[in-house]
């Protein structure tokens, strides 16, 4: 019996170990490893065979190994989080099979590159935000002036006889502004020659801002140089009522909020006779600026995904300055003006069926100017007119299609008049443009995407069209870091100065070529670009008004440079600071120049320096803002060199101090040029010679040594925790 047992225990035992070893000489090992596209592995992927449970999990280096008894034809899948899923078909047979597998990035457009050549953008969907309607206000020597902030940036020549954007060696007829993608044709308030203006529109109104410094969407035309995009805020979360005093004037808005939309009303009043009379001024002033303005804002949720925005303003302001009479002796004139301006702009966002999505805009601009010098009265009138439909359809989440149309209608007059011919004359022009373009934006992962467009517009009044192509892309080389590039074609009408008395003329032309690097982290930006600029077609004039045809597009020139930025948030706890610095190489004839030569408007060196700090302790956020360009050229007609002569540099040190006296009132005081340095933007000349046979001059200086600024703002809602600086903590 013992035998029996013992002999059937040992036939179990060899059936046993037969079946083993068959099972184990006849499975597969399957091993390899999974990377990323920089070689680096990817530890945690799922490995297995569809429809099994033989599988395993990558180790911290990627790597797998496991072992299956299945046979024959069996699938191999490959998952991980954030990675496009992998599948490979396999032959088990018994043979090791060794994979090496590189999962391809899944693509997710909030992970994606952006295109940011040339351009610096600032919204609520923006991790790495360049400058914000916060920074507008509080920047130093901003004086919450939008275009004053944008000087802080590089890429802008600061020109303080001007206050306008002059942008990588344009001129500042050659950058336009839009609110809610329709034209505001008056972004200035109107100024004395040689004498600085500001921007119309408050900051707060704007709930993002792109500065396109070049290389722009085939969206936006008749720009030769820089388009700055204005985005206007949405529906706001509760009634308010804010209350300014200074010692410019004195404001007050008010917000009313329903269930599905909003309304904003404001009125602003200023004067600076108060504070000219206090403090010393450079300019003999015959009647103090003063302005009112009145404003609205409504905001209305339509259907499901609509939103509709109506903005519109009236402002009216006056001043009058004595200024020297170059073309006589010991004799001054009164430069008096009054300006009317009425702005309406008007925009639609939605979806119109599943994918195709619509934006509508509108704007009207009518600025008037009546101007009263010595015995003279010249008048300037612009009307203008903006519609633009834009339709946008994602194919899918690597391909999207944006595709408009626009019309602008433009009539500009000047009238001039004198006592000895009361009736004068007048001039007049109207344009009707049409454009239309298309625009195809493609990710070719989340690491590279290109954005191919044209643009198409038509003049009237020209008689002329173009076609303007625009290319731009951008390369990802890691999470933080990426490299940009922008080509393209951009045309401008000439400026209104000359169409007044021809339309002989060809749109103005500019060739853009940019390059940049950015890298964010850790709330620290890094941005470098290079660029070229190859003008075509700039508009000449002889100086003779009575014949078009001393009016040709024979000017050219060109533009390049170097521009820095850095940003840093985080090193200096309730610290922010930027710097920017800009190496600009600029060459241009046009207008009346004899030859190729720098242009006044432009500095070699341009940089700025621009430190804020939250106090806690004392509720307080101080700004500190430091400028320098360097000497920019002008011209001397009574010397034999063009464009010979040399400003002073402009150097500039500004502070501002913000003081959160309770969550809803705040003081503000600020001052412009602290230590006095004394401006000088070159000379103006006279337009005939004196006696001795010389053109009489004089220098053209700053409207003040310094200005100060004292303010008081206060803001009433039911939970008593709003303000006026959006929250400075």
């Amino acid at each position: 019996m013992n035998i029996i047992v013992k002999s059937f225990i040992y036939i179990l035992l060899a059936v046993g170990l037969s079946v083993f070893s068959q099972n184990l000489f006849s499975q597969t090992i399957i091993s390899g490893s999974v990377k990323q596209h920089d070689g680096s592995g990817i530890p945690g992927a799922s490995i297995y065979l569809k429809d099994t449970y033989d599988g395993a999990t990558s180790d911290v280096d990627g790597n797998f190994s496991f072992r299956t008894s299945k046979k024959g034809a069996k699938v191999l899948m490959i998952t991980m989080l954030g990675f496009e899923p992998y599948s490979k078909e396999l032959t088990l047979d018994g043979t090791p099979i060794v994979l090496k597998v590189e999962m391809k990035e899944k693509f997710n457009q909030l992970n994606a590159v952006t295109i940011t050549a040339g351009t610096f953008e600032a919204s609520d969907k923006k991790q790495a935000n360049i400058l914000t309607p916060l920074d507008m206000i509080t920047t130093a020597g901003a004086a919450g002036d939008v275009f004053g902030a944008l000087q802080t940036l590089p890429g802008t020549t600061t020109n303080g006889e001007s206050g306008r954007l002059f942008v990588k060696g344009g001129d500042s007829e050659e950058s336009q502004t839009f609110i809610d993608g329709a034209l505001v044709y008056a972004p200035y308030t109107t100024s004395a020659p040689n004498q600085s203006v500001r921007g119309r529109f408050n900051p707060f109104m704007f709930k993002g801002t792109i500065f396109s410094t070049g290389g722009y969407s085939a969206e936006y035309g008749q720009a030769l140089s820089s388009v700055l995009l204005l985005n206007t805020t949405d529906i706001p979360d509760e009634d308010q009522l804010d209350l300014s005093f200074m010692t410019i004037g004195v404001g007050a808005a008010g917000t009313q909020k329903w269930k599905n939309g909003a309304i904003t009303a404001s009125l602003d009043y200023t004067n600076l006779g108060p504070y000219m009379m206090l403090l010393p001024q450079n300019f003999e002033w015959k009647k103090y600026p003063t302005a009112i303005e009145g404003a609205f804002s409504l905001r209305q949720k339509t259907g499901k995904t609509g939103l509709l925005k109506v903005y519109g303003s009236l402002g009216n302001s006056r001043f009058a300055v004595a200024q020297e009479d170059l073309n006589s002796d010991n004799n001054q004139f009164n430069y008096d003006i009054r300006n009317n301006n009425n702005f309406l702009n008007a925009s639609w966002k939605g979806s119109i069926s599943d994918k195709w999505s619509l934006t509508s805009s509108a704007s009207f601009t009518s600025n008037k100017d009546n101007i009263n010098f010595d015995t003279n009265s010249f008048d300037k009138n612009l009307r203008g007119i903006h519609l633009k439909e834009v339709f946008s359809h994602p194919f899918n989440e690597r391909f999207t299609l944006r595709t408009g149309a626009e019309i602008f209608s433009k009539t500009y007059s000047q009238a001039f008049s004198t006592q000895i011919n009361p009736a004068g004359y007048k001039n007049q022009y109207t344009n009707n443009s049409g454009a239309a373009f298309a625009e195809a934006e493609l990710y070719a992962s989340t690491r590279f995407v290109a954005r191919l467009g044209l643009r198409a517009e038509y003049s009237d009044y020209l008689q002329r069209g173009n076609l303007a192509p625009r290319i731009s892309a951008a390369y990802k080389l890691n999470k933080n870091s990426q490299f940009s590039f922008a080509y393209g074609w951009f045309y401008q009408n000439p400026t209104d100065d000359y169409l007044l008395y021809t339309h002989k003329l060809n749109f103005e032309r500019a060739d853009h070529y940019t390059f940049s690097y950015q890298a964010s982290r850790n709330y620290r930006t890094l941005r470098a670009e290079v660029y070229y600029k190859d003008y075509h077609n700039l508009s000449k004039w002889n100086g003779d008004e009575s014949s078009s045809a001393i009016y040709s597009n024979s000017g050219y020139g060109y533009a390049t440079g170097l521009d820095l930025f850095f940003r840093d948030k985080k090193t200096i706890k309730n610290g922010d600071y930027w710097i920017s610095y800009s190496f600009l190489d600029t060459r241009r004839d046009y207008h009346t120049y004899p030859h190729e030569a720098i242009p006044g408007f432009a500095s070699k060196h341009n940089i700025a320096l621009v430190y804020k700090h939250w106090f806690g302790g004392i509720r307080s956020y101080a700004s500190v803002n430091a400028k320098y360009s360097s000497p920019r050229v002008f011209n001397d007609p009574n010397s034999l060199t063009f464009n010979g002569e040399h400003t002073k540099p402009y150097r500039s040190i500004d502070i501002s101090w913000s003081f959160l006296y309770r969550q809803n009132i705040i003081f503000y005081a600020a001052v412009t040029n602290v230590f006095g340095f004394k401006q000088g933007y070159g000379n103006a000349y006279g337009t005939v010679k004196n006696g001795d046979g010389v053109f009489r001059s004089r220098e053209i200086i700053a409207g003040a040594d310094r200005f100060y600024i004292l303010g008081c703002f206060i803001t009433f809602t039911k939970k008593g925790e709003a303000n006026q600086i959006d929250k400075i903590e």
